[in-house]
């Protein structure tokens, strides 16, 4: 039977490498020779990425931070 934190370890490996592969793949747009397009829309498509990983990112935070009150 696997442990959680062996199954952690597999499926957080795994997505994160389709993350990184996906953001690899997202630079390919980047070749003005096949697509147009305009610095708003660059903009637009990291800041939706940023907030996403933001997200994702304080999830963890909050997890482990959660019960504590400091002034």
């Amino acid at each position: 039977m696997e442990s959680k934190r062996d199954r952690f370890k597999r499926i957080a490996e795994n997505r994160t490498n389709k993350i990184i592969n996906m953001i690899d793949l997202l630079g390919n747009c980047s070749n003005k020779n096949n697509y147009e397009y305009t610095d708003e829309e660059v903009k637009n498509i990291f800041n939706a990425i940023e907030i996403s990983l933001k997200i994702s990112k304080m999830k963890f935070v909050e997890k482990q931070e959660k019960g504590k009150f400091k002034l």
